[in-house]
């Protein structure tokens, strides 16, 4: 059966990726309305302008500082690092309005890590072990998918760009990230970040490589 692809989908993936409305409607068909899959479809193709940008240095950008405070009391404070390729694009407000997105995002959500590759193998093959002990008994055949959908569910919570937006659940942070780059031309990355409660630690300074 066919999936209905609305024009909402189709705008949104054309802003992550800068295709034509054709391409994007077309893309979204073939992965059966998968936004992850349709924008790997449109790479596949040479058809995502987005991602011809991803290998490209990001030198340029800004430190974006969030502070949260309750009665009069500093409780919670956040410092973002979102590079970009130009001094130029990391003054303009589309840019500066996504460095202050991510530090809510890190405020509201609480991310270990900014992305997947960043989580360290044995915080991984811990986590791994746990759900091996949760599936014993399950069918063999089903334990595999039974483990990655685990550790995807992992993933979005503790990597800030795999995270749902707190904004719109709906919308993964990477999702914002692309569509930023697709505006302004150059490739972002979202360098580290640290985040500061009173009466907790502090997240790990996570730096990453430039890239998404």
């Amino acid at each position: 059966m066919a999936v209905a692809i609305s024009a909402a989908l189709v705008k949104q993936l054309r802003e992550m990726t800068s295709a034509g409305m054709m391409e994007c409607k077309k893309a979204l068909v073939a992965a059966g309305g998968d936004l992850d899959k349709a924008t790997d479809w449109l790479r596949e193709k040479g058809m995502s302008k987005a991602a011809d940008r991803a290998g490209r240095s990001t030198n340029e950008g800004v430190i974006e500082a969030y502070i949260h405070a309750a009665g009069g009391v500093t409780k919670l404070g956040v410092l973002v690092e979102l590079n970009c390729e130009s001094d130029f694009v990391a003054k303009t407000d589309q840019f500066k309005t996504l460095a202050r997105e991510l530090a809510l995002q890190v405020a509201g959500a609480a991310p270990k890590y900014v992305r997947r590759e960043d989580v360290p193998e044995d915080v991984v093959e811990r986590e791994r072990n746990v759900y091996k002990v949760q599936v014993e008994g399950k069918p063999a055949n089903i334990v595999d998918k039974i483990l990655e959908g685990k550790l995807s569910s992992f993933y979005a919570q503790s990597c800030l760009l795999e995270q749902p937006w707190i904004k719109d659940d709906k919308k993964r942070v990477d999702e914002l990230v692309k569509e930023c780059v697709a505006k302004l031309g150059e490739n972002i990355s979202v360098a580290r970040f640290v985040r500061f409660q009173v009466g907790g630690a502090a997240a790990p300074d996570t730096a990453a490589p430039a890239g998404n």
